[in-house]
């Protein structure tokens, strides 16, 4: 399916397990996202049918600008992955992506975990960034964290209602009923 948004500026295509889009959509995912916080991509590809899950790109004038993918859900949205190729950064496709993606899902609440901007590490300068476009989106920090190994992930939110640590292990249980980290190695 392929549309334009509001604007007519970006156009997107969904992806799904039978159209899985071409070489540099996969190349974006592998590459923007550590390994630890991917799913291997044949598996993903199996759960865009068994979950539901929107998978869109987003293209300027034909040319490939990012994908996002996002777990439907009836009491929250879970936006699992969001990407823009490395050399459009900080050009304004970030936020025209999301801007689509928030209008798609308005009048719902959304949630998403990202890499804590509160974390000592190496790429603190890219976290604290990268939290502060999306408190400029209207995303609101819910001061809900969690940790995974060595890797704090804090919890954003835009739309009505409160996020819990609970709301949290419900979601991460759906995904558990269809796929387990080992289940891949």
């Amino acid at each position: 399916m392929i549309g334009l948004n509001m604007e007519g500026m970006m156009i997107t295509k969904q992806i799904t397990a039978k159209n899985k889009g071409d070489k540099e959509i996969k190349e974006l995912y592998e590459s923007a996202f550590p390994k630890n916080e991917q799913i291997p991509w044949n598996d993903l590809m199996r759960l865009i049918e068994e979950m539901h899950l929107d998978f869109t790109t987003y293209y300027d004038a034909g040319f490939f600008v990012g994908l996002t993918i996002v777990y439907p859900r009836s009491s929250f949205n879970w936006f699992w992955y969001f990407a823009v190729r490395e050399e459009l950064r900080n050009k304004g496709y970030g936020q025209e992506m999301l801007r689509v993606l928030i209008g798609k899902y308005k009048e719902q609440t959304i949630v998403f975990d990202m890499e804590s901007h509160r974390q000592a590490c190496d790429n603190i300068v890219q976290r604290r960034r990268r939290h502060a476009f999306y408190l400029r989106n209207g995303f609101r920090d819910t001061n809900v964290f969690r940790s995974y190994d060595d890797l704090e992930m804090t919890i954003m939110m835009i739309g009505k209602g409160t996020f819990t640590l609970q709301d949290w292990d419900d979601m991460t249980n759906e995904l558990r009923q269809h796929w387990r980290w080992e289940d891949s190695e």
